[in-house]
């Protein structure tokens, strides 16, 4: 008997350890994640960029909001939020108090997908079949039907009421102590509302610096900003795979990027131009998946340098 059931049960026992840490602790292991950075004129001063992305705020997640609270006190010359905010239309309030000490310095946003629509139930194993099939988002699958709609013009406008830089298909400036920061993003290529052709044209001329800002990395967004000579690409989405193998990594990233570039810093090359690209792994997760392994929620303290 022991022989036959032995082996199943210790599965069984593991997969359940391994859940319950999962779901219990390492979803709220909250952690910042450094990064340095060298694409600044010579000569000018480090600057502090915070990003944070991927909040999926859910009402009663007490420990989330007074961590990303707690941020405030890094003290970052701007803030960068790369989207999904949300997901709860009822979260919009514990968001807002969760980011307001951030409100207070200056800032730039995009949105995702999860800040527009609700999240929809699915089963996990759905994401490793779409990325066996090449299908993303509604980049290869039907739209989506009968999903919640989010209250995300509230969002919005508490971001602009605090001076924030709203990003979607757009651009904007950021202006420092005598620095002036140049900022071009795209709406969420995860759900196709990029158009690129609206901000095309590369880094404005007479700003300190330039960045490009979108939620989801897909390669076509990836593409076009390194094309157009962009130092610095800051994206989300991707959650670092949430559920990854410890010393292999992640399985799947949510949309084309490859999963050696699912998180942190790497290099985007593309027509002759590489640009420097921050994935956050971000803090949160949908809803109906509260759980992460070998990938902790975190936010990111990018100090920007001088090029060697």
């Amino acid at each position: 008997m022991r022989a036959r059931y032995g082996v199943p049960l210790t599965l069984t026992a593991v997969g359940a350890a391994g859940l319950a840490y999962a779901a219990g602790f390492e979803v709220r292991s909250f952690r910042l994640r450094r990064v340095t950075v060298p694409v600044l004129p010579r000569g000018m001063r480090p600057l502090r960029v915070l990003q944070v992305s991927d909040v999926h705020m859910v009402s009663g997640q007490r420990k989330k909001q007074r961590w990303l609270q707690s941020l405030a006190g890094l003290r970052p010359d701007f803030v960068i939020n790369t989207g999904d905010n949300l997901s709860d239309p009822e979260g919009v309030p514990e968001t807002l108090d969760a980011l307001g000490p951030l409100l207070e310095f200056p800032g730039a946003y995009v949105f995702g997908s999860n800040d527009y629509y609700g999240p929809k139930l699915r089963n996990p194993a759905r994401y490793l079949l779409e990325r066996a099939q090449g299908r993303h988002g509604l980049n290869g699958n039907a739209p989506a039907v009968g999903v919640v709609h989010n209250p995300w013009e509230e969002l919005r406008d508490a971001f602009d009421a605090a001076g924030w830089v709203g990003l979607s298909n757009s651009r904007g400036r950021l202006k420092l102590e005598g620095i002036e920061i140049a900022l071009t993003g795209l709406d969420d290529p995860h759900i196709k509302r990029d158009r690129y052709a609206e901000v095309a044209g590369g880094p404005e001329s007479g700003a300190d610096l330039s960045l490009a800002v979108v939620h989801a990395p897909y390669l076509r967004s990836l593409d076009a900003f390194t094309a157009d000579g962009y130092p610095l690409i800051l994206a989300g989405h991707t959650h670092g795979g949430q559920l990854c193998i410890p010393f292999y990594g992640a399985l799947v990233t949510n949309c084309d990027i490859d999963t050696d570039r699912v998180k942190g810093l790497s290099t985007h090359t593309a027509a002759g131009h590489t640009s420097y690209l921050h994935v956050s792994a971000g803090c949160g997760t949908n809803r109906y998946t509260p759980v992460r392994f070998a990938c902790p929620p975190e936010a990111t303290l990018l100090t920007l340098t001088a090029r060697d």
